[in-house]
């Protein structure tokens, strides 16, 4: 015979396993990168590996030459293909109950009520902390955080290492960033502002690679809005029931993601390529109740767990950059 505990515990299981698609919805809708992602294709599962792996092309086909008539050709090998590699990332979120709170909401729908307000917390709690991984360095939890936009596109592209390549080295790994006060002689303001993103805008646009999404903190969101005249500041319907305030810079989408509610760092303006960037999530492990029965041995008590893996990549980094301070 079922114990009480394990009841309830099939309760909570069965709906954290039914919201699951409604929490990665949720996540893709009420952030403008992985919006934007999304809409790219690039929120892909990963099925496993000791790594996620991200092919690149590093280089053109060095056989490439005009010719006439009888010239011989050139078929010599290139090497034009690496990978980067990835780290995964877990995090997860309980939802407990003890046998106290049981009896006290013993009723078929003060129980229910109970439950349901602490999976939708626990649903929050797992949107706003991978929200705020999209834009961390990967440090955060000695180094267990997802790695996002801090680590992929930092604000010196000439060091360290991502996806196991180094930037020290390889100069094509690089991102692209515009310093206010270094690149371009003063703090940045709405005076400058549209100068200074075009500057880095314009070495980074490749044909027809431009899937861009720019997402400010406040203070840049600000700076930008002021120096645009009022027949410049193009909105939208959709993106504003999404959430966050969203004007347009050469087609690309700008977004404000800072302060309450946003995570992008003070001072900071990313251009994001979405076509270069994405989200792997585990098939397994997206957002999925994890674990058997978790009784306690010794307490009263039950918890479940909501779960995912994945990580946040890139694979082209000339295409990507930051406007900072």
């Amino acid at each position: 015979m079922a114990t009480p505990n394990s009841a309830v515990s099939e309760i909570i299981a069965t709906t954290l396993k039914n919201r699951g698609p409604k929490i990665i919805d949720n996540v893709s809708k009420n952030n403008g990168i992985l919006k934007a992602l999304k809409a790219a294709g690039n929120i892909k599962e990963a099925d496993g590996g000791e790594t996620i792996f991200e092919p690149l092309e590093f280089t053109e086909n060095g056989t490439f030459g005009w010719y006439s008539g009888y010239d011989t050709l050139d078929i010599s090998p290139s090497e034009v293909l690496t990978g980067a590699e990835f780290d995964w990332k877990q995090c997860s979120v309980a939802v407990s109950m003890s046998g106290l709170e049981q009896l006290k909401n013993s009723g078929s729908s003060r129980l229910h009520d109970l439950l349901a307000a602490r999976v939708k917390n626990a649903e929050h709690t797992m949107e706003n902390n991978l929200v705020t991984g999209v834009y961390s360095d990967g440090t955060g939890t000695g180094g267990k955080q997802l790695a996002g936009l801090q680590a992929l596109i930092p604000d010196d592209p000439t060091a360290g290492t991502v996806g196991g390549i180094s930037r020290v080295t390889y100069s094509w790994w690089r991102t692209k960033k515009f310093a206010g006060v270094v690149d371009g002689g003063a703090a940045v303001s709405s005076a400058n502002i549209q100068s200074y993103m075009h500057r880095l805008y314009l070495p980074m646009v490749r044909g027809n690679e431009n899937d861009y999404v720019i997402a400010a903190d406040d203070n840049y969101y600000r700076l930008y809005l002021e120096s645009l005249t009022s027949i410049q500041r193009i909105s939208s319907d959709e993106e504003a029931q999404a959430g966050y305030r969203r004007l347009m810079y050469q087609g690309a989408k700008v977004i404000c993601d800072g302060s309450y509610g946003g995570a992008c760092p003070a001072n900071h303006m990313y251009f994001v390529n979405a076509r270069f960037t994405k989200l792997r999530p585990h098939k397994d492990r997206n957002m999925v109740p994890i674990g058997g029965e978790r009784e306690a041995t010794n307490q009263d008590a039950f918890v479940k767990l909501l779960g995912w893996a994945g990580a946040m990549t890139i694979s082209n980094g000339f295409t990507q950059g930051v406007l900072i301070a």
